[in-house]
């Protein structure tokens, strides 16, 4: 999936925040590393909107939104639209590298 920005996540690459995800949660690469190894801004946006996934509620709900959907959305609500497409994702990137060879 190239440059996919579903809804309101904008101008971010969503394959990026997948990658992002996936080292993260899935490698256990830490957050720290992962802001150093991002190549720009964008991407440590990306970074950032990936660790979002790992803050509890009590303490995301004090973050900020600044996107246009800002006055009709929760951070909250946010992450777990988040979260959910990066589940699909990586499922389906996991179910297409199980398929057997033709």
């Amino acid at each position: 999936m190239v440059n996919y920005s579903p809804g309101c996540f904008g101008h971010y690459d969503f394959d990026h925040i997948v990658n992002f995800a996936k080292k993260r949660f899935i490698d256990n690469d830490s957050t720290i590393n992962l802001l150093q190894q991002a190549r720009s801004e964008t991407e440590r946006e990306e970074v950032a909107l990936v660790c979002l996934l790992d803050v509890e509620d009590e303490i995301v709900l004090d973050v900020q939104l600044d996107c246009r959907y800002a006055d009709d959305c929760k951070v909250t609500n946010c992450r777990d639209k988040l979260r959910k497409l990066i589940e699909a994702e990586l499922i389906l990137k996991h179910h297409f590298f199980q398929q057997p060879s033709v």
